[in-house]
């Protein structure tokens, strides 16, 4: 891994402000800062999903390209704290992931949990939010938000069989079109609703900055098997970007939406 003695917790893509469509991505990158070594784990751990979300910086980058669209990337490893867990959910900074334990984050005394927050997860947060109050300047509606992820093909023994995932909360109207363009894909995408997690979680990022404000969003799970190579990465940019645009140029993806309850799409 690459060390740097000056971190930066978050890199900006720029791109056009004024389309209205934002990308982010939480768990871009397996990076560590200097001081923190490599929190008592080999290498190899920092190659596996429990380090970031496999592929998803190259996709990113890839739609960013392609769309046009402005992208914030959080640049640590979400082993030393998690920017897509709410500030007192107890996987915020994990001891135990997938069968590792984290030496370096067990114990943790409480000054070093809000060092954590205070250098990393609340720029990080500070940026997403800073870059979703300019894209809705410059674009003069409420901004699409999508946020990218990936998730391992296994988790616990068992065998994940979703190409995709869509995960959302109260909010489905980017859910329903993505749904439907996802699925008449060519190839049968096996796209899964809500899986494998359920994207009500109370204090994540699509929470925090979409649900409670109204902003229509929707959070993208791709498999890493099919992302973990420059091909992939490049087949599901170029599958996903015309996607966005035609969903980002609909006229009631940019309206503020009070939280309601959850309807399925």
């Amino acid at each position: 891994m690459t060390r740097r003695s000056l971190f930066a917790p978050f890199e900006i893509i720029d791109g056009d402000r004024a389309r209205g469509l934002v990308l982010v991505a939480d768990h871009a990158s397996n990076l560590l800062p200097e001081e923190y070594g490599d929190l008592g784990l080999p290498a190899a751990e920092f190659t596996r999903h429990i380090a970031y979300d496999i592929g998803v910086e190259p996709v990113t980058r890839k739609l960013a390209a392609l769309t046009g669209a402005p992208a914030v990337m959080a640049r640590f490893s979400r082993l030393l704290v998690d920017p897509n867990r709410g500030p007192h959910d107890p996987t915020l900074i994990r001891q135990l992931y997938d069968g590792t334990v984290v030496p370096g984050n067990y114990p943790i005394s409480p000054e070093e949990r809000q060092k954590r927050l205070d250098a990393f997860y609340t720029p990080y947060h500070d940026a997403v939010s800073a870059l979703i109050a300019s894209v809705a300047t410059a674009h003069g509606g409420a901004p699409l938000v999508i946020s990218i992820h990936s998730f391992t093909p296994f988790m616990q023994g068992r065998e994940r069989p979703w190409h995709v995932g869509l995960l959302w909360d109260r909010d489905d109207r980017a859910i329903r079109p993505l749904f439907a363009a996802l699925e008449a894909e060519p190839g049968g995408l096996v796209v899964g609703d809500n899986e494998p997690y359920d994207g009500a979680l109370r204090g994540d990022t699509m929470y925090r900055h979409c649900t409670a404000n109204g902003f229509p969003h929707a959070l993208i799970e791709i498999r890493q098997d099919l992302i973990a190579a420059e091909a992939g990465q490049a087949e599901w940019a170029e599958r996903l970007a015309p996607i966005l645009d035609a969903l980002n140029a609909r006229p009631d993806m940019h309206g503020i939406k009070m939280a309601g309850s959850r309807t399925g799409p």
